[in-house]
C-alpha cells in the first residue's frame, strides 16, 4: 500500500473498523444486519484498490463510483445499527464520520476526473 495515497489508507483503515464492529455485533447476537455493514464497509477498500489497478480512466471512474455508492450503503447500514440500537452513539458516530470523509474525498476524486476529460 502507497503511504501518500489517502484514500487507499482510509479505505483500508476503515475496513478494519467495520470488521472490529462486525465482531463486536457479532457477540452481541447480531447477525444479519451487520453483515449487510460488513459486505459494504470492507467493499470500498476492495473497490479502491480495483480502480488503482484500472487499465483506464473511465475504469479507473467506475470502480470509484463503486467504492462511493458502497460507502454510501454502508452509511446507511450503521445508521440503522445505532437507530435500533446495537451500535452505541459514539461508535456508530466515529465509523459515520469515517464514512462521510471517504465520501468526500471519492467525490472529490471524480470531479477532478471529469474536469480532466
Amino acid at each position: 500500500m502507497k503511504e501518500d495515497n489517502l484514500i487507499q489508507k482510509k479505505s483500508f483503515d476503515f475496513a478494519i473498523r467495520i470488521v472490529n464492529a462486525y465482531k463486536f455485533l457479532k457477540k452481541n447476537q447480531e447477525y444479519d444486519l451487520s453483515k449487510q455493514m460488513l459486505r459494504s464497509g470492507t467493499s470500498v477498500g476492495a473497490n479502491v484498490e480495483e480502480a488503482i489497478g484500472a487499465y483506464s480512466k473511465i475504469d479507473f471512474g467506475f470502480k470509484l463510483s463503486i467504492a462511493y455508492k458502497e460507502a454510501r450503503e454502508t452509511l446507511y447500514w450503521i445508521k440503522l445499527l445505532k437507530a435500533t440500537n446495537y451500535l452505541s452513539e459514539e461508535m456508530s458516530k466515529s465509523l459515520i464520520n469515517d464514512a462521510e470523509s471517504i465520501c468526500r474525498i471519492i467525490g472529490k476524486i471524480q470531479v477532478s476526473l471529469k474536469k480532466n476529460q
